[in-house]
């Protein structure tokens, strides 16, 4: 089990930047994915990038060029730092986190922390 803990959520205007980090509760190691989802009131949460245990990065077309995800192995931690904000960016945004034990696939995931971009 692990815990994941967001922070970094906050009111920005448009243009602006932020940087959300993940902390988990124990080594990262083992974790073949870690990410970050958004979900927007009213809409299905929506991935926003994801990083590999080798360290490929996936973004969602929409924060392409905007959005960069890292990994520190040593504090444990997966973050997004995000900048020219936009209005659409609005939402809670969940860290993820993946892992196999064994042959079972697990799923973990923070709380969430709340972003608002205003115009």
């Amino acid at each position: 089990q692990v815990q994941l803990v967001e922070s970094g959520g906050d009111l920005v205007q448009a243009g602006g930047s932020l940087r959300l980090s993940c902390a988990a509760s124990r080594s990262i190691f083992s974790f073949t994915a870690m990410g970050w989802y958004r979900q927007a009131p009213g809409k299905q949460r929506e991935l926003v990038a994801t990083i590999g245990s080798g360290g490929t990065a996936n973004y969602a077309d929409s924060v392409k060029g905007r959005f960069t995800i890292s990994v520190d192995n040593a504090k444990n931690t997966v973050d997004l730092q995000m900048n020219n904000l936009k209005p659409e960016d609005t939402a809670v945004y969940y860290c993820y986190a993946h892992e196999y034990r064994g042959l079972r696939p697990y799923d973990y995931w923070g709380q969430g922390t709340q972003v608002t971009v205003s115009s």
